[in-house]
């Protein structure tokens, strides 16, 4: 059906003899199979059909995202809103925000293994727990700790480089990591380790009920470039579609990127990311841009409270649907 309906999305504007507007993006992670669906888009030319001449970078985590769109290294990056939420709550001059959410479930949780016996969010106290400093689910830990109802200023943490999160967990020297389950998981896979063995606490489970991945970028840029970020949504858009009807083509733009890509691991990230994250039950039936802002300001205000942050925003400060492209180009026809 999807492979189906996906081609009747509407062709993006044609592009005549113009100078393409040049667009500085980062992802959030490294080219695995959820960043393959962003690919797609730079791969497949939907950002060109778009008068965009964009360069696309991997990231080092959600956390790190904002800071470099803010600092000027970047015009536009897709990560975690819920830093960038952080971030703008304690800096009043941070000028970010999302013009688009594209995870509508999001992808946070503690992964343990069943040796650790850590079967509740509570057993973390006292524990030591392994993750970049910049990764979005270490950032938002205590959030997550005050929905859960234990003090999260019990664990212990260990900052490490982003390929050594996993090993660690796998070889006994953390008892538990933070990250996406569609890393996190897949990574603990990949060392052997097998999936009755592996404890995941997704945040939503637990109160913590975040948007997810977004599209960030400044209020400045945005506004000197307003058919810029409405083009970037409209191709992120028909590349996940694309992605969802034809996951073996995403992960062939994958494979151009990434040659050392692992075929089945990346296609079943990709699926996660995809089926229970991306096009959950709510978009599947409304399509994107139809967003809760209330939950938007719960998330903010969960923030908030977990980092004792006085300063109140508002969700229109961290969400703006302006830029977003017609109807008919945000869900399948």
């Amino acid at each position: 059906m999807y492979r189906r309906t996906a081609l009747m999305l509407l062709a993006a504007p044609a592009v005549h003899a113009q100078t393409l507007t040049p667009v500085r993006f980062s992802l959030d992670w490294a080219f695995q199979g959820p960043q393959a669906a962003f690919l797609v888009a730079l791969e497949r030319g939907h950002f060109r059909r778009e008068g965009l001449n964009v360069t696309m970078e991997r990231g080092f985590g959600s956390g790190d995202v904002p800071v470099k769109i803010a600092g000027g290294a970047f015009d536009v990056g897709v990560a975690d809103v819920n830093p960038m939420i952080r971030m703008k709550l304690e800096r009043p001059d941070v000028d970010l925000f999302t013009p688009f959410l594209v995870y509508d479930a999001t992808a946070l949780a503690v992964m343990t293994l069943r040796r650790e016996n850590i079967a509740r969010p509570a057993d973390l106290v006292g524990k030591t727990l392994a993750a970049p400093d910049s990764d979005a689910g270490r950032q938002l830990f205590p959030a997550f700790a005050r929905a859960a109802g234990f003090d999260g200023s019990r664990v212990t943490w260990l900052s490490v480089a982003p390929p050594l999160r996993e090993p660690m967990l796998a070889q006994g020297r953390a008892n538990a990591i933070t990250g996406f389950i569609t890393s996190g998981i897949f990574s603990l896979r990949g060392l052997g380790i097998r999936d009755e063995d592996i404890v995941t606490m997704k945040y939503n489970e637990f109160g913590a009920d975040f948007y997810a991945t977004a599209l960030l970028t400044s209020r400045r840029w945005a506004a000197a470039n307003p058919a810029a970020v409405t083009g970037i949504i409209r191709a992120l858009i028909r590349a996940q579609y694309e992605s969802l009807a034809d996951p073996a083509m995403a992960i062939e733009v994958l494979r151009r990127r990434e040659p050392l890509t692992d075929v089945p691991l990346e296609t079943a990230r990709l699926r996660m990311a995809l089926d229970e994250l991306t096009f959950t039950a709510h978009v599947r039936q409304h399509g994107f841009g139809q967003v809760d802002t209330g939950r938007v300001q719960r998330g903010i205000d969960a923030v908030r409270q977990a980092f004792s942050i006085a300063r109140e925003v508002a969700w229109s400060e961290i969400y703006d649907p302006r830029y977003l492209p017609a109807p008919t180009d945000l869900r399948l026809a």
